[in-house]
């Protein structure tokens, strides 16, 4: 058993590292990671039964091992707790800086909604048991699951796409979305994205900046123009920046900026805030943009509620096929309460 687990590990790894490198964006980057994960769990559980009676003779191997063994429990039997207590003490910071809006209580909902599924639902489905009951009970269990392994796997896949080891890309192009602008006024969350563009630039000489944003609501400028300014105030020469003043979603953002980028073949980076990357990429991807993304960092308490909206914003752009999976196994489930 342990060269069959070691071959099924080394196969998930292929099949992990060959998404990575292909095109990472796309959730099955992080389903196949997390895949990958759980086969080295397996190769390494034969590898310590099979050398058993080594380890018996190094009590301090064991003390080692069975510390991570508890570790590992213990985080996913706590998980959810942690999670939920997170995301609650978390949404309440945001809305004591950014105001009680319901785009800024996403995750406080959240966090009500995961205690209720884990502490509160179960018992809901002993109560009552009838075809009807238990077939309501089951289509929508389902559905939680379905929705938050999805969550898993979109962050996850997030996480992995803004991992580089290297910043040197020899990019043609580096674009820097928009992200509103006070007046004329870039933001501190606008001013990391342009920061984190010009730290790129200098790893990348012969990019063009592409700032992208254009005049919104209370903006008296379009704001790839406020975003060009704070770019030249910091040392960046004017002839390295090309202005898309149209956009006004991030959708266009990509469409008009990659209209700007003339170059055949071009290699493109685009900047954002972290937790904001994989859905750019997500959307980039549909337009046949070849990219990387890089994230510019936020305050942790923004961070949480505007990945629950980022998330919203990924299930809104792939509704149909998630609709007919859940679709599919509701229909099962249905047939099978019936035949009952």
């Amino acid at each position: 058993m342990l060269q069959i687990s070691f071959i099924v590990f080394f196969v998930s790894f292929l099949i992990f590292s060959g998404i990575m490198i292909h095109d990472s964006r796309t959730l099955w980057s992080g389903g196949t990671f997390f895949w990958m994960m759980c086969c080295m769990a397996l190769f390494l559980f034969f590898l310590v039964s099979q050398y058993s009676e080594w380890l018996a003779l190094h009590q301090g191997v064991i003390a080692v091992l069975a510390f991570f063994v508890i570790a590992a429990t213990g985080s996913v039997i706590v998980f959810p707790i942690v999670l939920t207590v997170l995301f609650f003490v978390e949404g309440i910071r945001n809305i004591r800086h950014e105001g009680m809006k319901l785009s800024n209580m996403l995750s406080i909902l959240f966090s009500i909604l995961l205690y209720g599924y884990v502490a509160v639902w179960p018992s809901i489905g002993n109560i009552g048991k009838n075809a009807i009951s238990t077939t309501i009970y089951g289509v929508i269990s389902f559905c939680a699951l379905y929705v938050l392994a999805l969550m898993a796997m979109y962050t996850l896949s997030g996480i992995l796409n803004l991992i580089h080891l290297k910043k040197n890309r020899k990019a043609d192009y580096i674009i820097v979305l928009g992200a509103g602008i006070i007046g004329s006024q870039v933001t501190p969350l606008l001013a990391a994205r342009i920061e984190r563009g010009i730290e790129l630039l200098r790893c990348n000489p012969k990019a063009m900046l592409i700032m992208s944003g254009g005049q919104g609501p209370g903006e008296d400028i379009p704001e790839s123009e406020a975003m060009a300014a704070y770019a030249i105030e910091k040392g960046v020469d004017r002839e390295k920046i090309l202005l898309e003043k149209k956009s006004v979603s991030t959708e266009e953002n990509l469409r008009f900026s990659k209209e700007l980028a003339a170059k055949q073949n071009a290699r493109i980076i685009i900047v954002t805030t972290a937790y904001h990357v994989f859905r750019a990429l997500i959307l980039a991807k549909q337009q046949g943009i070849k990219c990387v993304g890089f994230g510019a960092k936020t305050k942790w308490y923004f961070t949480l509620n505007a990945l629950i909206r980022e998330f919203a914003g990924y299930l809104y752009l792939t509704r149909r096929k998630h609709s007919i999976v859940i679709g599919i196994v509701a229909g099962i489930i249905v047939i099978g309460n019936i035949r009952w």
